[in-house]
């Protein structure tokens, strides 16, 4: 038997290749498929089932176009209602794969369809929990993202039934177990993710603040507090998993169509589209197309994508470094971006040899902003990292406008007022600057390296004790 965890570490997201005796099964796949399929041919394997734990949230399941591609048997726990060709398994039942065995756990709680996945091995011996958004290393799955579905669930009554499940279904297996949950730290699902990935259900059991003896009131009050609100795409991504959703072929054929610069230009005109520079922070500062915005595709770029496009159906031109285009539009299929309809051949070296305006923002080193300061000590600084990171340490007299909510802080920047910006490293304080600059903001200036160079410098006045941010570095998983 072979258990295989893939994880993308952009969407903080655990896929599952389970095989044995030449019968695969996939549990939670993401949007492209062929990898799936590839592994299992490379192993004279055949996939059977494709074990979906709920209807996912933050991202776009390829749980559709692997069935079609391969014949799979698409699985969902107890009450789940698809639209589309899907067995719906009973609390218990046990599907046999080769020679192992996998065991449907209904767990209702981060959702009522919810459901983990007990594997047993040739032998008999349960061996892994494929938890899904249940229970992740450190925490539990947040109960309050279904109740944007359904108002008569609230986020109480949800983790009452999430209490119940933990208790039932998961807490009388053995420590031994092997658990396998559906994302890990950076995920918005949750609020305390550990970085594991993986880890005995003995050492949650000690670990794990949800897990610890407790009443029901008790554990709803803990795991309902501090809840920040969901990013705004995540009923999308439901529906869409619910729904249905075109193939990823399709999106790859019309999101990879080459443009050059003057269908480029005409097309974003013409069709209102988005442009979407995904180069790093720095090479976007330099030179960039009039009205971009910069995501870099070295970030967490789907996730960022996903909270400040607020239209899931936007028309997006692409602008790449060459090479890399059918991997953004990939990524931005993964959360349920499908509307790309082509990107700029031969990049923004192409568009400044045809002669077509460019753009550019002032970025500074941190040593700089400490001579500007010195001649203007009043000058302006915003802070755009969350506010707990904000509260945990920054710059003294800084204003804290976090890009989550850069719609609700747009009114606090000055257009006529030059302002320092920055993020923890330097990724999202471009992506904030870029939309400023789309809606007539000229007179900000991105601060290098972010609070990180900052504070390395040793030379401003910093409130608090700070610490680094995970994920936010360049190239933080794909």
């Amino acid at each position: 038997m072979k258990v295989e965890q893939i994880y993308t570490g952009c969407l903080a997201q655990g896929a599952y290749y389970i095989e044995s005796k030449g019968e695969v099964a996939i549990i939670d796949p993401l949007r492209e498929v062929k990898p799936y399929i590839k592994k299992a041919a490379a192993n004279n394997a055949a996939i059977k089932y494709v074990f979906e734990t709920h209807f996912h949230a933050d991202f776009v399941s390829g749980h559709i176009d692997l069935a079609a591609e391969t014949g799979a048997t698409i699985v969902y726990g107890p009450t789940a209602k698809p639209r589309f060709d899907a067995y719906i398994a009973k609390d218990g039942e046990v599907f046999t794969l080769g020679d192992a065995r996998i065991k449907v756990l209904h767990t209702p709680g981060h959702t009522m369809e919810s459901a983990c996945y007990l594997l047993t091995d040739e032998k008999g011996k349960e061996k892994a929990l494929f938890s899904g958004d249940t229970l992740f290393i450190g925490d539990v799955g947040r109960p309050d993202l279904a109740q944007k579905i359904s108002h008569e669930l609230t986020k109480e009554k949800l983790a009452g039934y999430l209490y119940d499940s933990l208790h039932d279904k998961i807490l009388p297996l053995p420590d031994d177990i092997i658990i396998y949950p559906a994302h890990g730290a950076g995920s918005a699902c949750g609020k305390n993710m550990s970085a594991e990935t993986t880890d005995t259900l003995g050492n949650q059991k000690k670990y794990n603040y949800a897990l610890q003896p407790m009443s029901k009131a008790e554990f709803i009050a803990a795991v309902t507090e501090g809840l920040t609100p969901p990013p705004a795409y995540f009923p999308k991504n439901v529906l869409m998993n619910v729904q249905g959703y075109e193939s990823i072929n399709s999106v790859l054929e019309h999101g990879t169509q080459a443009l050059s610069p003057d269908a480029f230009e005409a097309a974003a005109n013409e069709t209102g589209a988005l442009m979407l520079d995904t180069r790093s922070p720095q090479d976007f500062a330099k030179s960039f197309i009039p009205n971009s915005v910069n995501i870099g595709i070295d970030g967490n770029f789907a996730p960022w994508v996903g909270a400040l496009i607020t239209d899931i159906k936007q028309e997006i031109l692409i602008v790449a470094d060459e090479g890399r285009e059918e991997e953004i539009v990939t990524r931005l299929a993964r959360v349920g971006y499908d509307n790309a309809i082509g990107y700029l051949k031969g990049g923004i070296a192409a568009w400044q040899k045809a002669g077509k305006e460019t753009d550019s923002i002032e970025s500074i080193s941190a040593g700089e902003l400490d001579r500007r300061m010195q001649a203007e000590p009043d000058l302006s600084v915003i802070d755009v990292r969350r506010e707990e990171e904000y509260t945990t340490g920054h710059l003294q007299g800084s204003k804290n406008l976090a890009l989550d909510y850069i719609n609700d802080h747009i009114g606090e920047v000055e257009k006529n007022k030059t302002a320092y910006v920055h993020c923890a490293g330097g990724y999202r304080s471009m992506i904030f600057n870029s939309i400023l600059r789309s809606r007539g903001f000229h007179n900000l200036v991105d601060i290098q390296g972010g609070f990180k160079e900052i504070e390395a410098s040793g030379k401003f006045n910093i409130t608090g004790n700070a610490t680094p941010v995970p994920g936010e570095k360049q190239g933080t998983g794909s």
